[in-house]
């Protein structure tokens, strides 16, 4: 799981560093679960990078391990600090199959408390390394959930079980998928020189999600690993400006990958990997955006601009709405909320989804009780938003959050928040989109999920965890859309900077 703990931890670990620390008198962005099942998936998915002289995998000559029964560990580690392990282990299937367990325990350290992760994985791949079903467990503190699925050609066809609700659907990808692991023979065996690329089409049973990764190939280099120099092949992954760096020796094993934010994989013995002595550094304050400026009087300003350093490679959605951004700064205008009624909708802002299940009889209920008598649109949205931030249990929770499961537990982060608020109110037939960037505590900008909705023809912010309509002025938009196109901003982690340029103080009224 560098390779499914790679990717699913880089998603995972979004999920966590996008999560805000909302008590009911503070709120302290906390990235905690959307960074966490996000910085999983990212960590191995990358995503692929516009060039036409990249190749194809050739996937018709049988790559089977060599070894079955093969097992490994990786360590994994976090600013320095291994606080986790990955077990792999091979057995022979049917018909030259290749059956894969695979489990890996997380020991992280959020707001200063423990929180343990625990994941299970049983994959059975063709000979050729192409994923033909799965089982997927995760366990957290507060979360509980198993993912079962099938292959048949491109479409993966899954359910996904959290204990108290079922979800079933199904995605259709580019090419029949590839089940990232520890071994990557296949890579070796292209006849790649240094600087080529290669699309490997990609599946992730964490985030139940696939994506085409393009690594480059550097060549055989030597590398200092634990003290020790081993010559070793190297390969570079690029997501959306995100680099993962990966060596592998020469049976295609990994032995080491490293991401942004310090996440380290190393290949050890099962002892090593497995003494883990603590949690590590708190994630969510190693992971917070350095900022230049003073933000004091921040309520009082009818706009800010900031300067953001961005990674090379960005596709953010920073323009538009109560955001101008142009050659490097940003301007966040304080929004007048509008009369008027709800916009149309034409880009699907009142869908119902698998994770965002607007249609459930639970959801219409709740949604029901909570606008009956509120006769303006406004009155609705505050209705629905004083209902979250009052009844939601603000806590950190390592999921791959859906509206009914939070409902039911009546606890989650920004990203729980977020993902209930656009139930209810898409229930109600307000256009609501699910938004993702940084927001300001204590100095310094932290990764954070909240929504907009649109009165009047005006896309409005709304933060259901700090209980803000609209959102302050700190509220810097990156990404917008379904829940699991948050990965994105896994590629700002340790590139992004923010310095404070104005801050007009005469506040519109």
């Amino acid at each position: 799981m560098i390779y499914m703990v790679s990717a699913g931890f880089t998603g995972l670990l979004f999920y966590s560093f996008s999560t805000v620390w909302c008590q009911r008198k503070m709120s302290f962005p906390r990235i905690a679960v959307f960074l966490i099942v996000i910085i999983w998936i990212s960590l191995f998915a990358a995503l692929l990078q516009r060039d036409y002289f990249v190749k194809k995998i050739n996937l018709h000559e049988q790559q089977v391990l060599q070894r079955y029964k093969e097992e490994s560990y990786l360590g994994i580690y976090f600013q320095g600090k291994r606080i986790g392990f990955v077990h792999n282990r091979y057995t022979p299937g049917d018909n030259n199959s290749i059956r894969l367990h695979q489990t890996s325990h997380l020991l992280l350290n959020i707001l200063n408390q423990k929180h343990p992760v625990d994941m299970s994985l049983e994959a059975d791949l063709s000979a050729d390394f192409l994923l033909q079903s799965f089982s997927f467990s995760l366990n957290s503190t507060f979360y509980r959930m198993q993912a079962r699925g099938t292959v048949h050609d491109k479409v993966v066809n899954f359910s996904l079980s959290t204990g108290k609700e079922d979800i079933t659907d199904s995605i259709t990808l580019k090419a029949p998928p590839i089940l990232p692991v520890n071994q990557r023979g296949y890579l070796l065996k292209q006849g790649l020189q240094p600087g080529d690329k290669i699309r490997i089409p990609f599946f992730d049973p964490i985030t139940l999600s696939g994506k085409e990764t393009t690594m480059e190939y550097r060549g055989k280099k030597k590398v200092m690993i634990q003290n020790r120099v081993l010559f070793l092949h190297h390969f570079i992954e690029s997501y959306a400006g995100m680099r993962i760096n990966s060596w592998l020796d020469d049976e295609g094993k990994v032995i080491k990958e490293e991401s942004p934010a310090g996440f380290v994989f190393l290949s050890e013995p099962e002892f090593k990997a497995r003494n883990i002595a603590g949690s590590g550094e708190e994630i969510l304050s190693a992971v917070a955006v350095p900022f230049d400026g003073n933000l004091s009087g921040m309520e009082d300003a009818s706009s800010i601009t900031f300067k953001l350093t961005l990674p090379e490679e960005n596709e953010f959605d920073l323009h538009g709405g109560r955001q101008y951004y142009t050659n490097s700064l940003l301007k966040v205008s304080r929004e007048i909320i509008p009369n008027g009624d709800f916009c149309a909708d034409n880009d699907g802002n009142l869908e119902t989804t698998p994770f965002i299940q607007v249609k459930s009889p639970k959801i219409t209920q709740l949604a029901e009780t909570l606008t009956r008598g509120q006769s303006s649109p406004i009155d609705q949205v505050k209705a629905i938003g004083q209902w979250l931030y009052t009844n939601i249990d603000k806590q950190p929770v390592i999921s791959i959050p859906d509206a009914l499961t939070t409902l039911n537990s009546r606890k989650g982060d920004c990203n729980e928040h977020a993902i209930l608020f656009a139930a209810l109110a898409r229930n109600r037939g307000i256009p609501t989109k699910i938004v993702a960037g940084v927001m300001f505590h204590a100095g310094k900008f932290y990764y954070h999920a909240w929504n907009e909705v649109c009165i009047g023809g005006t896309w409005i912010s709304i933060d259901t965890t700090r209980n803000q309509i609209p959102a302050d002025l700190s509220h810097i938009r990156f990404i917008e859309g379904d829940i699991r196109e948050h990965t994105r901003i896994i590629s700002l982690l340790g590139t992004l900077r923010i310095e404070l340029v104005d801050m007009d103080m005469q506040r519109k009224k």
